[in-house]
């Protein structure tokens, strides 16, 4: 034997999905769905190309502030070079030297300020991080230097400058990073005695 509420529950249920589900030949329910689904794909279509606008104006941005960074990054070599070739002439030099030569070392140091206002107004900035707690984002350690100037852990030494393009690094600078001194060994005459 069946239910006969359950028979009509079911009875209702059917009724209920055939309601809801368009007809075959039922042109404006047909219209509807396919109304719905433009719009979605309207709506889809329009946050895509939003999208596609805001990342074509950060690429813009970046290409703008960016874009010299393999240019500025060759012409880094020429700038060290200069500022090497500067360090090499010591003051007594400097003191012993002739006119032509002074003028010629003071051209040289004219250049190379020249060349860094130049790297600066576009956009290339150089740092030299001494005392500074070391970052490996932005220095790259070539050794350790024990010592008591500094607390372990910051740059004893810039070895080389580094430079920033924008907000990124475009050569780390060179450090020495400061280490502890090694503590010294306790000999045994440092020792008291207990017989005593």
């Amino acid at each position: 034997m069946t239910d006969p509420t359950a028979d009509r529950a079911e009875t209702a249920v059917d009724e209920t999905d055939n309601a809801s589900a368009p007809e075959a030949g039922d042109p404006v329910a047909e219209a509807r769905r396919e109304a719905v689904e433009f719009k979605d794909k309207l709506l889809r279509t329009l946050a895509e190309m939003e999208n596609l606008r805001k990342r074509t104006e950060r690429e813009v941005v970046d290409a703008r502030v960016y874009g010299t960074a393999g240019f500025a990054r060759d012409v880094l070599a020429v700038a060290d070079n200069m500022h090497r070739a500067l360090e090499t002439i010591g003051p007594e030099l400097r003191d012993a030297a002739d006119a032509k030569v002074k003028a010629f070392i003071e051209g040289v140091e004219l250049t190379e300020r020249e060349l860094l206002k130049m790297l600066e107004k576009n956009g290339v900035k150089k740092f030299s991080p001494q005392g500074e707690k070391f970052d490996p984002n932005v220095h790259q350690a070539m050794y350790e230097a024990p010592t008591s100037d500094q607390p372990p852990g910051h740059v004893a030494q810039v070895i080389q400058a580094g430079y920033m393009i924008g907000d990124r690094v475009l050569r780390p600078a060179l450090v020495a990073v400061s280490k502890a001194l090694p503590k010294s060994p306790v000999s045994a005459n440092d020792n008291p005695n207990p017989n005593d």
